[in-house]
This record gives structure tokens, C-alpha cells and sequence, in this order.
């Protein structure tokens, strides 16, 4: 690829599945599932474990789907049902494989959904909206409510997933009262609502997919804002496109709209609010923040950031 040759549009597939895997077997499937990924050049992380199998992975739409058709059979799996987004940069530095007791860790690995369990499409989503009694629960973290969430809704002020079972302890709410939740792509809904069902909440509902499936379908309707995603994009905006108006945090990770001149090397860098007061961390890397806690009075070379620089060496050895 040539420096003016455009940028190749990446195809990105989110998608998870609960099934009972054998502990013996794991070992094994993660190494064919890696085989399958490095097969395919594709990128992304993958959580899998005894519970099953949760994925963001990008590349090009002929690897995604011969991947996704190795998966379905290494897993036995008729269909997977698959978000779909694009990307014109890589979201993902590598190809990457974590086992976890958990697929989705709500400290709770005995919880393993099954069978549908009061989903919504996102059709029947809308309707359930119009009701009056009805609450509106985001079962994600705060920094991803606070870009953007269904209008109304409550935001638990999560830091980790882990904490809902604590939050629902604090919930003032009658347990016979209808409750929507919703998440990402629809799997901390698969857990949360057999949480809220354990505890007595006899009314609560889920959205089947998530938000990626509902923007999908309802692109500027009742979610306001754009979707936080755990990777480079950040967010996707209404059209499921990587967010203009978001990048992530140097030095948290955090989601941010404040752009700054690096204080070392004077690189473009966006940090987030809660960085932003200290001077050390207006810059663009910890590398940077480093270098100019040892010395503030001397500028550095412009550097790229750490994605940018395996996406370039990527593409200079093909």
C-alpha cells in the first residue's frame, strides 16, 4: 500500500453466545480459535471461557465471515447472531485471547443464561417506551452513560459491571413495577436480568442486541448521543461510525472531547475532564508525560500514538 492509496474500510462483528464448555477443551479451542483469527488477518479481542464466547474483532468482511464460520462449527453453534459495524482505521493492535471464568464479569460465574428471557426487539423496544409506569435501567458503566443513553433513563453510576448486584440493594423501586434495561450489545442484560429476577423484580425486560442493534434499526430515534465501544473508535455515532467527536484518554482510557496540544511534543491529544486539570497529563502518551515530569522545559519529537504505529508497520510489511 502506497501513502496515497485510501485507507481500506474494516468490516467490525460483535458478537457473544452462553454455552457450557468443558474446562479440558478450553486450552485447546483457544488455540484453534487463535489459528482461526491469524488465518483470516484479523484483529480484535475475544473473552473466552467455560461460560462461552464474547468478541469484538475486525478486518476484512471475507475473514470475519469465514472466521465466524469456524467458530460455529469448533463450537457447534447453527448461528450466531452478529452487530455489525465499519471502521476506517484499525480498532484493535492485535489479535488477543483472554480466558476468563467469566465471558461478561459480573462476579457471578454460576449465572449462565440460557433460553430467551424476556427480550425485546427493538421494534417492541419502542413500543414498551410509550408506556407511563415504566423504568428505564442502563445496566453500563458511568463513563459510557455519560456520552450518550436512552432519554430518561437511570444511570446507575457504575465503575464495573461487578457492582450492579450491590446497586439493585439501593434500587427504591416496587418489585411488580416494569423495568427495561439495556447495554452495549445485549450481554450484561443476559445476567443482569436473572440478578434482578433472583432478587424479586418480576417485570423486567431486555433489549435483545443491545444498543448496536437498536441504532441499527432506529438510527436518531429515542438513544441519544453515541454508543461507547471498548476500542479505538472509542464510540460509534447514529450511522455506526467511528465517533468524530470523541477519542480515548492517554492516561485513563477514559472517553474525551477536550483536544490539546501535546505539553511535550505537541501532538494533537484529547484528555478527558478528570485529566485535564493536572499539567503533567496534558499530553499526548504516558511516554510524553513521563519525559516531561523529568523535564518540562524541553519540547520532544512528535511521536505517533502506539495504535497508529503498529497499524503503519502493519501495513509497511504488506
Amino acid at each position: 500500500m502506497t501513502a496515497s492509496s485510501p485507507r481500506p474500510i474494516l468490516s467490525v462483528y460483535t458478537f457473544y453466545k452462553f454455552l457450557a464448555l468443558a474446562t479440558a477443551n478450553i486450552d485447546s479451542m483457544v488455540e484453534k480459535i487463535e489459528s482461526f483469527g491469524l488465518e483470516n488477518d484479523l484483529e480484535g479481542l475475544i473473552i473466552f471461557g467455560p461460560e462461552g464466547i464474547n468478541a469484538t474483532i475486525s478486518g476484512s468482511k471475507h475473514g470475519l465471515d469465514k472466521f465466524m464460520k469456524d467458530i460455529q462449527i469448533l463450537l457447534c453453534l447453527p448461528t450466531i447472531d452478529i452487530k455489525e459495524s465499519r471502521s476506517d482505521f484499525a480498532p484493535f493492535k492485535r489479535f488477543k485471547i483472554k480466558v476468563r471464568d467469566e465471558i461478561v464479569s459480573l462476579g457471578k460465574p454460576d449465572i449462565l443464561p440460557g433460553a430467551k428471557n424476556n427480550h425485546l426487539s427493538p421494534t417492541e423496544w419502542n413500543e414498551a417506551l410509550k408506556e407511563e409506569d415504566i423504568l428505564v435501567l442502563d445496566t453500563r458503566n458511568w463513563y459510557e452513560t455519560k456520552i450518550g443513553k436512552f432519554a430518561n433513563a437511570v444511570d446507575p453510576k457504575l465503575n464495573e459491571f461487578n457492582e450492579f448486584p450491590e446497586y439493585l440493594k439501593s434500587v427504591q423501586v416496587s418489585k411488580d413495577k416494569k423495568v427495561l434495561i439495556y447495554c452495549t450489545g445485549g450481554i450484561r442484560c443476559e445476567k443482569a436480568i436473572i440478578e434482578m429476577q433472583a432478587r424479586g423484580f418480576e417485570n423486567v425486560f431486555q433489549l435483545d442486541g443491545g444498543i448496536l442493534k437498536y441504532i441499527e434499526e432506529f438510527p436518531n430515534q429515542k438513544f441519544e448521543g453515541e454508543c461507547f465501544v471498548f476500542d479505538h473508535r472509542v464510540a460509534v455515532d447514529q450511522n455506526l461510525k467511528p465517533s468524530q467527536n470523541f477519542k480515548m484518554c492517554p492516561h485513563c482510557g477514559q472517553p474525551s472531547a477536550n483536544k490539546i496540544a501535546c505539553r511535550k511534543c505537541d501532538h494533537d491529544a484529547w484528555i478527558c475532564e478528570r485529566c485535564m486539570p493536572e499539567e503533567n497529563l496534558q499530553t499526548c502518551s504516558k511516554n510524553c508525560e513521563h519525559h516531561y515530569r523529568r523535564n518540562p522545559s524541553v519540547k520532544g519529537r512528535k511521536q505517533l500514538q502506539g495504535h497508529q504505529y503498529e497499524v503503519i508497520q502493519k501495513r509497511s510489511r504488506s
